[in-house]
């Protein structure tokens, strides 16, 4: 067995982690432990946004909460966020706070970097995302989304074919292959993968998800690895302008290249992120839209007003409306519902005095529906982010893509996507959907329809 392998390890800290700040030396703030050893997991889980409510009201908006074998204060709202993803003072540590969670799933991944380190591979790593590659990229989804829509005509569940969809335009653009007959088994890679970051038992234990989603990670950087020493010299991935081709081309600061554990590590995180994400975001978009037609009739109108002489890549940007509504439905379901962190140095935050090595958590959900900052929270309104109705709102009261040094590195390439995927939609069929549909969701790890989200594709005269 290699060092990947399933069972190589179990989770621990790395060296350099400060000790978790014991319970007891968060007994000052309000809140609760829950249940003998699980905590609140399963209530947290199961309805995450009236979990929060409920704590909200009873503790206010700091409090303890015992939940997925660790104690952590949240602490919510706008100056809440500011304070923790913009990190002035270097007060948190994403690779901590993410790390419990991730650690034997992600490893090394971007989010889970703190500082120097965090920024020089971040710098490195977004030479694939400069506007040359990103038109590339552009063109190749636009073809890979039209050749896709013929066979979505009638009834349907989005969330599965979106999903398929949006794996196959990853690989196309990140790795510049086709996968083939490997597709199958690298999606339920990724979904093994993801499920596990919220396994309520922490080891890769026989028959756990952990296991399932350890042997998953296994699988996936072997993939990679393979890979990795054709991409370096140019022999695989076409013109080599794919994400994978360029990573192992590309040099960090003093001229090295990055390590192959580094690249496969970092595809595994962005593969994950790339497809899960845009999939959960986009089914929001198609959802809401299903069920207000008369906004789909304006994004419809907006579609249909571009030059058909031009290529659809050169003009996204007037595609003004399609935005603010793909906005507003990251608003309503943020595809990363709440972010963790972990105190360096003691703070103080809404009157509470809180020590080094507490597990810290901002919840997006709940920001996004505060009734201060956004009148009438639960109804679909697009208009809501035009510049006029954006005036003077909290800069972090809209956090979809996270904030600060760790904002989404991929947040253009996301926003062009679903662009792409709308606009391509939106001319070919009118979607349609009974009531009910799509409403019930399961919140974590990443946010997906219970049912799927059934549709009905109705192709237009």
């Amino acid at each position: 067995m290699t060092s990947n392998g399933p069972l190589a390890h179990t989770f621990k800290a790395n060296p350099h982690w400060l000790p978790r700040q014991p319970e007891r030396g968060l007994h000052h703030i309000p809140g609760s432990k829950g249940l003998p050893f699980i905590g609140n997991t399963f209530p947290l889980l199961r309805d995450p946004r009236a979990f929060n409510r409920r704590m909200v009201e009873h503790y206010g908006m700091v409090y303890r909460n015992r939940a997925l074998g660790s104690t952590s204060v949240q602490l919510l709202g706008p100056d809440a966020n500011e304070l923790v993803l913009f990190d002035r003072d270097r007060l948190f540590s994403s690779e901590q706070g993410w790390g419990p969670v991730l650690n034997l799933l992600f490893p090394r991944g971007l989010m889970l970097m703190d500082f120097d380190k965090h920024r020089a591979d971040r710098k490195t790593l977004s030479v694939a995302f400069k506007p040359e590659p990103m038109r590339h990229y552009a063109t190749q989804l636009d073809a890979g989304i039209a050749a896709r829509l013929p066979s979505w005509r009638g009834e349907m569940k989005f969330y599965p074919a979106i999903k398929k969809l949006a794996l196959d335009l990853a690989a196309t653009s990140f790795l510049g292959v086709d996968l083939g007959e490997d597709a199958d088994r690298i999606n339920q890679a990724f979904v093994d993968e993801v499920q596990a970051s919220v396994s309520p038992i922490r080891s890769p234990l026989p028959g756990t998800s952990m296991r399932k989603g350890v042997r998953a990670r296994a699988y996936l950087i072997d993939w990679f690895n393979r890979e990795i020493p054709a991409r370096r010299h140019g022999a695989r991935g076409g013109n080599g302008i794919d994400f994978f081709s360029q990573f192992c081309r590309a040099t960090d600061e003093q001229g090295e290249p990055l390590s192959a554990d580094a690249i496969a590590d970092h595809m595994n995180f962005l593969m994950m992120a790339a497809h899960d994400t845009i999939t959960s975001s986009a089914t929001t978009l198609v959802g809401l839209l299903a069920r207000h037609p008369e906004w789909q009739e304006r994004l419809r109108d907006e579609v249909r007003a571009l030059d058909p002489q031009v290529p659809l890549v050169d003009q996204l940007d007037r595609l003004t409306l399609t935005d603010y509504a793909f906005k507003e439905a990251l608003r309503l379901m943020p595809p990363v519902p709440s972010i963790p962190r972990r105190a360096l140095r003691d703070f103080s935050f809404g009157g509470f005095d809180i020590p080094a090595g507490t597990g810290v958590g901002v919840n997006v959900m709940f920001t996004h529906h505060m009734p201060d900052i956004w009148p009438e929270p639960h109804r679909f309104d697009p208009l809501r982010f035009t510049p006029e109705a954006s005036k003077g709102r909290h800069r972090f009261a809209w956090v979809p893509y996270g904030g600060g040094a760790h904002m989404c590195l991929g947040l253009h390439f996301a926003q062009m996507q679903v662009k792409l995927l709308m606009a391509n939609l939106l001319r070919t069929y009118r979607i349609e959907s009974d009531p009910g549909a799509g409403e019930a969701w399961q919140m974590f790890p990443i946010p997906r329809p219970k049912d799927g989200l059934p549709v009905r594709l109705v192709a237009l005269a």
